[in-house]
């Protein structure tokens, strides 16, 4: 299983990610995830910190597709590939009605067809292909072409079967939020296997992102978690997959505890099929530190 390590780049100067990302690949973390937010654009910011490192993968999760057209998000990415010398992973997603319609007033009327229509767009555009698409929702007419730049590897976000199908018959795989071991075992790789290999494809990626930290208080962390993202358990996607899991809110998705008890769940992540776990450190300043000297460890012994 491979190791990737979400940075928190809110407040940071480009030089201070791209030091973080040097100290995480000389720890032989293999990729590094921003999230798209309401600050930095997680792509020009790739863009900016890859130069400053050599090796180590950077990937975005994720991008929400309704405010970007295929080919402008093609035309983007594959310049990230040519500035990062080809160390990009596009991680794709439809966001949320309250991001979405709250905020750019866009609809979400059928998500999972939408996104489909999208994914079908987008792919040859990114492999640098001429395209000549057009769906019920959505039409892409051209060709992106930038010297040097190789297609990313896609990702989909997908948590509901629909979304799952598509990611398996057309991405690389999937990245999943607030989803333990137990629902990436049973319900998760399971979904996502059978839709690539109707179609004859490799097995998925399953990239699970994970809430972690090592703490001496669980309880407290977990009340930490809730504060800052329990409305995230109100959004459709999310709520159905903690129902689907069983869990209350996402405080009760995160890894808690010390050292023994974070590698034992991290290696649960493992048994169930996933492909690279992501550490997203949570809790005070304190236990962040100290559960981003555990990610960096970890790494450096895998």
């Amino acid at each position: 299983m491979r190791n990737g390590l979400w940075i928190e780049e809110e407040g940071l100067r480009i030089e201070e990610v791209g030091a973080a990302a040097r100290t995480a690949q000389d720890h032989g973390v293999d990729r590094i995830w921003f999230s798209q937010r309401t600050g930095w654009d997680a792509l020009t910011l790739i863009a900016g910190a890859a130069p400053l490192t050599s090796t180590i993968e950077f990937a975005v999760g994720v991008v929400p597709i309704y405010p970007r057209h295929p080919m402008v998000l093609a035309a983007q990415a594959l310049s990230v590939q040519a500035v990062s010398g080809n160390r990009l992973t596009l991680g794709i997603g439809t966001s949320h009605p309250q991001i979405i319609e709250g905020m750019f007033g866009l609809s979400m009327e059928g998500p999972a067809k939408y996104t489909r229509e999208y994914v079908e767009a987008l792919g040859p555009l990114l492999s640098g292909e001429p395209t000549n698409y057009a769906g019920e929702r959505l039409t892409a007419r051209g060709q992106i072409e930038i010297t040097g730049a190789e297609a990313p590897d896609l990702i989909l976000a997908a948590l509901g079967p629909r979304m799952l199908k598509t990611a398996g018959e057309l991405t690389a795989g999937t990245m999943t939020s607030w989803v333990g071991p137990e629902l990436i075992e049973s319900y998760i790789r399971p979904t996502i296997d059978r839709a690539a290999t109707d179609e004859g494809r490799p097995q998925p990626q399953v990239i699970a992102a994970a809430c972690i930290a090592l703490t001496d208080d669980a309880d407290a962390t977990r009340e930490w978690i809730r504060e800052r993202f329990g409305a995230a358990g109100d959004m459709p996607a999310y709520r159905a997959v903690l129902d689907r899991g069983g869990k209350a809110g996402p405080e009760d998705t995160a890894v808690l505890g010390d050292e023994s008890a974070v590698a034992k769940e991290i290696q649960r992540f493992a048994d169930a099929g996933t492909t690279e776990f992501v550490f997203c450190p949570v809790g005070t300043p304190e236990e962040q530190e100290r559960t981003i000297r555990f990610a960096l460890d970890y790494a450096a012994q895998q």
